[in-house]
């Protein structure tokens, strides 16, 4: 096959497209920490308790979703760095028909999906009431939602990411806007809470669809016959279940990390929960990085690019580590002060100290799985993507049981969830030159 224009790939590059990244990452939690501080103002336990729930089910339904927005990503990367401009759009309309059309079963399967969250939630009745009214109103954005995800990929596997920083920036301005507008404004309450979600995503996705207008794309011209071709839908059903099950496995680590570490008591509960803000922190950084490799590796696939593929991937790891690596040493030199500020209890305060040298190592050992996921994301290694991510979880169980034979409580829960996040690179980095091999056979 003939080589296309080779990508440019440098620090700089990668920089300029992993700091946006960042940033809209960073914007993201101030979203719900408005939402909280709104609701708060009303004076109602039960109501703070029934958003705070409720962002946490739709973070877990939507997160699980996810896939549309790398799976797009990936694709239109390829697709760019083959200079193939309608396949571009054709990914994007594919994903665009795949996310509305889930986003109109959940609305359509809203009672059963709203009665098993808020009956896994153990929350009081007062609690379930008000998130009842949260959640049927919020569940009718999720075709938005999920739709925003395709743009937003779409945007990213092309190498804008200051535009996917805009985008994510207004969404949750729009959103802050709207909640103090019918919250505190219009006195709507909780249901003022969800409406203005529904309403920034609406808003979000029309803007979304207006740039990539802007950028020359038009998905809703491309015909149907090409929208349902059979061999690009299966492709693209594919990459997207691979990355569905391998988001699914990292929930399934979360949440069992979680329910063992609540089982220890509620102060260690706590501590745990102060250490895991420390771990997010790190991510926003190293995801940043993963979208930069998504972009860059993607692209250097789909111009059969393996020199400009291998400097990618290698610039990714570079700077990953890099950042874990910072990410660490500072958790080791200014978690306390972050512990204190976090939180006034004494005994959660101590707790989370004793700990922290453990939960410092997780973004070190998080920095390589990180960029292999950008990595393989971009190449569509989806399927190995997965299937490693399986087996990291499987190392993860045999570490627990390790852990709890030996008696090592807390201490032990944290050593097998650095032992989790370093299987998963250490799996990717072993499976890296075989798949890179495979993807350019003549170099």
């Amino acid at each position: 096959m003939t080589l296309s224009t080779p990508i440019p790939t440098s620090h700089r590059r990668v920089l300029t497209l992993a700091l946006p990244m960042t940033l809209a990452n960073v914007t993201t939690p101030l979203l719900g920490f408005v939402g909280a501080a709104v609701i708060g103002r009303l004076g109602d336990a039960a109501l703070l308790g029934a958003i705070s729930l409720g962002a946490v089910i739709f973070d877990a339904i939507f997160w699980s979703f996810g896939s549309l927005r790398m799976a797009t990503a990936g694709l239109t990367a390829q697709a760019v760095g083959a200079g193939n401009k309608s396949e571009v759009d054709r990914s994007l309309a594919r994903a665009l028909a795949a996310g509305g059309l889930a986003g109109l079963i959940m609305v359509l399967l809203q009672w059963p999906i709203g009665q098993a969250a808020m009956s896994l939630s153990g929350a009081s009745p007062a609690v379930v009431v008000a998130l009842a009214s949260y959640f049927h109103i919020r569940i009718l954005s999720a075709p938005f939602a999920l739709a925003n995800y395709a743009v937003l990929g779409s945007v990213l596997g092309r190498g804008r990411t200051d535009l996917g920083l805009m985008l994510q920036v207004a969404i949750n301005l729009i959103n802050i806007a709207l909640t103090l507008a019918l919250v505190l404004g219009a006195d709507f309450g909780i249901a003022g809470a969800a409406l203005a979600a529904l309403g920034a995503e609406a808003a979000g996705l029309a803007l979304g669809l207006f740039v990539v207008t802007r950028l020359g794309s038009h998905p809703f011209r491309i015909p149907l016959a090409e929208i349902r071709d059979a061999a690009a839908l299966r492709r693209t059903l594919s990459v997207n279940i691979d990355v569905i099950l391998r988001t699914l496995a990292i929930i399934a680590a979360i949440v069992v990390f979680s329910a063992l570490g609540a089982r220890q008591g509620d102060v260690i509960l706590a501590a745990n929960a102060v250490l895991w803000n420390l771990f997010l922190i790190g991510g926003f950084f190293l995801d940043g990085f993963a979208t930069a490799a998504e972009t860059l590796c993607g692209q250097s696939v789909g111009a059969r690019d393996a020199a400009g593929f291998r400097a990618a991937a290698s610039l990714s790891l570079r700077w990953c580590l890099g950042f874990g690596l910072a990410v660490s040493l500072l958790a080791l030199a200014g978690g306390t002060s972050f512990i204190d500020f976090v939180t006034t209890n004494g005994s959660v305060r101590d707790a989370a100290r004793a700990f922290l040298p453990l939960a410092a190592l997780a973004p070190l050992a998080a920095a390589t799985a990180f960029a292999y996921d950008g990595i393989y994301i971009g190449a569509t290694w989806t399927r190995a993507m997965r299937n490693l991510m399986l087996l990291a979880l499987i190392a993860f169980g045999i570490a627990l049981a390790v852990v709890h034979g030996l008696g090592l409580g807390n201490a032990g829960l944290w050593i097998a969830f650095v032992i989790f996040l370093a299987a998963r690179g250490t799996g990717q980095a072993i499976a890296y030159p075989g798949l890179a091999r495979r993807t350019f056979p003549s170099v």
